[in-house]
């Protein structure tokens, strides 16, 4: 039986303690789970506004204003829905024990990255040595 771990609302994952020990991992779920509920609630406000404000506008401009305000914002709800799989991805990590290593190398991704973006996979360096590769690729 797994003992639930909870967490003072002030806790912030220090270097002093152990790497992903159980109040990390809490913290890390709880600030994904977040996120994504936070995202999914602004989708479900986009659906329903765009229910809701379907409508027949005469004048062209503004209808050719409203097309383009709707297709950024289905632009961004699918950027969005992508951020939700990624999210989903470093929530399954913390289930597997892999979150918070780099995917590359194995070692530990720093704390304080993974609190700026908690769904990064890749260490400082490795992220750097993967995005020369692709200004290399992308120049031939």
């Amino acid at each position: 039986m797994k003992v639930e771990t909870v967490l003072d609302k002030d806790y912030q994952p220090a270097d002093d303690e152990p790497f992903m020990n159980d109040r990390q991992i809490e913290y890390f779920r709880e600030k994904l789970s977040n996120w994504k509920a936070q995202i999914l609630e602004l989708n479900k406000d986009t659906i329903e506004e765009m229910k809701t404000d379907a409508r027949n506008i005469p004048d062209v401009a503004d209808r050719a204003s409203e097309e383009t305000d709707r297709a950024l914002e289905l632009r961004t709800r699918d950027r969005q829905r992508k951020l939700v799989s990624k999210i989903d991805a470093a929530l399954r990590r913390i289930d597997d024990g892999s979150y918070g290593y780099c995917e590359v190398t194995g070692e530990p991704i720093s704390l304080k990255r993974l609190d700026a973006r908690p769904i990064a996979t890749l260490s400082l360096e490795a992220q750097e040595r993967h995005e020369r590769r692709e200004r290399v690729h992308r120049a031939d």
